[in-house]
């Protein structure tokens, strides 16, 4: 909004200063700073609120040190999260870019789902929460709007820039062209860097149905990435802090993505208008970095599926959005593990209990980070760890752009 008044007062009065909210970065940090200032602001609040509703955690007994300890702190404090990431977006992003809508969409429609199961859980004694054929459903739904929206939205493009045509007194002049509805994401350590959905089945599928198989792939890719961030928000400061370098490595890949000189020098896709996802990835940071504030060890809130489901969700929309999903492997690895330690897990069990007639298990327990907990790890130091595995596989999701 902030955006649209001082573009307004730029252009008709030609107020001094005015202009600045046309930069990308004074914007971005903007919502940085805010998100920060109401999330540290704004939390307690929420955190005392929340305690008067009684909205305590309950906890099941694992017999891990420590835990019993947490029973009764508040949750759903994914709410902090939620405030501190919107209220920023809708005042210094473009509210009519398609990919900022789509992102506020998603927080909003993966925070609802995470809503109801905590809601139920906390009110309805229901300790189960909501069904899981209901949370897949919800996900579903939201990833059948991501893939039709980005497979036929007439703003979804990317350009193409051929050589210089010639050069003069104002600098070379290029030609471009916009292919829209593109079928193509980037490929990440192969030379051309780019894969087209189009020949995922070898031309068995018609070209003009494509966007079935993209679709199903953005279900599949929303589905796993938000159930990845609820599964790791199992202690401390771990999911939060685990999304916050995510979202800044995202941030970086759609200022890249999205400016002509740096993809075309990096020799990536360009994207127009994805620039403005740096916006939405600042406010994502400033959100997580604001709710570690008192969700650090010891937590004086719990995020919930309220949060824990809408990191996930918002994450993969914003892989989605700037053809970076198939890096999601690299960039989201601690939740890939996560996912991969419980399934691994079950699927031993059930197989091992069959077999032999009982259950046998490969991990002390899980999902991985109980695992260590198990081992006599301290929690504070697992979140440490699991934080440096995450900026490891940051720096090897930006080696990409020049590994090939």
């Amino acid at each position: 909004m902030l955006y649209y008044l001082f573009d307004y007062l730029d252009k008709q009065f030609n107020i001094p200063g005015a202009g600045v909210f046309q930069y990308i970065s004074f914007r971005a940090l903007g919502a940085t700073v805010l998100s920060l200032f109401i999330a540290a602001t704004y939390g307690k609040w929420i955190i005392s609120f929340l305690r008067r509703q009684q909205v305590g955690e309950s906890i099941r007994d694992l017999g891990l040190e420590g835990q019993m300890e947490k029973s009764g702190t508040p949750t759903m404090g994914g709410f902090i999260i939620l405030a501190s990431l919107l209220i920023p977006v809708l005042l210094f992003a473009k509210l009519s870019n398609v990919y900022i809508v789509l992102l506020i969409i998603t927080a909003i429609w993966t925070g609802m789902i995470g809503f109801v199961d905590d809601y139920l859980k906390k009110f309805k004694n229901n300790k189960d929460g909501l069904h899981g054929r209901f949370k897949i459903v919800g996900q579903v739904g939201l990833g059948l709007i991501v893939g039709l929206t980005l497979s036929f939205n007439d703003h979804v493009k990317i350009r193409i820039y051929d050589q210089p045509l010639l050069s003069s007194s104002l600098g070379e002049v290029q030609r471009y062209r916009d292919i829209v509805h593109p079928m193509v994401t980037t490929l990440p350590f192969s030379k051309n860097n780019e894969f087209d959905y189009r020949t995922l089945l070898f031309g068995w599928l018609p070209e003009e149905y494509t966007w079935v198989i993209y679709t199903i792939i953005a279900i599949f890719i929303i589905t796993a990435v938000s159930n990845g961030a609820n599964i790791t928000d199992g202690i401390d400061g771990l999911a939060a802090g685990v999304s916050g370098i995510i979202a800044l490595t995202f941030g970086v890949l759609a200022y890249l993505s999205g400016n002509t000189k740096f993809s075309q020098y990096l020799n990536i896709m360009y994207i127009p208008n994805s620039g403005e996802l740096v916006i939405f990835c600042a406010a994502f940071v400033g959100a997580c970095v604001g709710f570690l504030w008192y969700n650090a060890y010891p937590a004086q809130v719990f995020m919930g599926d309220t949060g824990s489901l809408m990191l996930g969700g918002v994450i993969a929309v914003l892989a989605l959005a700037i053809r970076k999903e198939l890096m999601i492997p690299i960039v989201c690895g601690i939740f890939l593990a996560e996912n991969i330690s419980v399934i691994m897990q079950v699927s031993y069990f059930k197989y091992t209990k069959k077999r032999f007639g009982e259950g046998r298990r490969i991990l002390l327990m899980s999902p991985l980070h109980h695992h260590y907990q198990k081992k006599g790890i301290h929690e504070a130091k697992i979140v440490t760890r699991f934080w440096v595995v995450g900026i490891i596989l940051a720096i090897m999701t930006l080696a990409t752009l020049k590994l090939r």
